[in-house]
């Protein structure tokens, strides 16, 4: 018992030396992040972290972002996709300069397997929980469902083409990073705002994935961004969520 014990504190020291959060803190709150379960009539569930902006106030709508983690974060720990390859992605909008000028929640879900669909017109069992838990969030919070948006890093970036080709009156704006999509569903995804980004050197998801879906899109009529970095491999949200506009163009966005 007193070995186990030494080895758990062992494991804790090291998560906390790496910058991780603790298997402890992995049931609290983590940079403002609550540790979440959701559970539906099916008994199906899946973890999750909310973060609520300092000074909630229910008289006001506040924007909502929702991040779709990377397979590197695929799991049950309900950790690691605010942790790791996704600190980035989620911290971005958490950062103190950015909740002063666009104060917003961020929803982070934890998927055990993917998050896209391509093989029918419906959501995956992953995405069709996630949106329920969005809307438990908009039930229990004050959410501008105006400016509710999707970014996701590589398996996330395939969810958020994925879920505004096949929802596109819920997202305001949606940031796929490193991703592809159905380009036979172009007309739905130009239906909104999209900023994507890729980098040609990308050894993981093919560049041609990105290009495929901005074309498409942009054939049915869109107008999206895109940033493709020249040299850049697969981790292209390193540098994309330090673009500079990238914060001001979110929030800029209205459905």
């Amino acid at each position: 018992m007193k070995n186990r014990a030494l080895r758990a504190g062992g494991i804790i020291a090291s998560l906390i030396f790496l910058g991780l959060p603790s298997m402890a803190a992995a049931q609290k709150n983590v940079d403002g992040f609550d540790a979440r379960v959701y559970r539906n009539a099916r008994a199906e569930t899946m973890p999750y972290r909310l973060f609520t902006p300092n000074g909630y106030n229910s008289q006001t709508q506040y924007p909502l972002i929702l991040w779709l983690h990377g397979s590197g974060s695929v799991g049950t720990d309900n950790v690691k996709q605010i942790s790791g390859a996704s600190l980035r992605g989620t911290h971005v909008w958490t950062q103190p300069q950015n909740q002063a000028k666009y104060p917003a929640f961020v929803l982070a879900p934890q998927s055990p397997a993917g998050w896209a669909n391509f093989r029918s017109d419906n959501l995956s069992r992953e995405m069709t929980l996630v949106l329920e838990i969005l809307q438990s969030v908009q039930r229990e919070f004050s959410i501008d469902s105006t400016r509710i948006y999707v970014a996701g890093q590589s398996m996330g970036g395939y969810g958020a083409w994925d879920v505004i080709s096949k929802r596109p009156d819920l997202f305001a704006a949606a940031i796929p990073l490193c991703g592809g999509g159905d380009t036979t569903k172009g007309a739905a995804a130009a239906k909104t705002a999209t900023w994507a980004f890729h980098g040609d050197a990308d050894p993981t998801v093919p560049v041609t994935l990105s290009r495929s879906m901005i074309a498409a899109v942009r054939k049915a009529g869109g107008n999206p961004r895109y940033t493709e970095y020249k040299g850049v491999g697969h981790d292209v949200w390193v540098r994309a969520v330090r673009e500079p506009g990238l914060v001001d163009w979110l929030f800029a966005q209205h459905r």
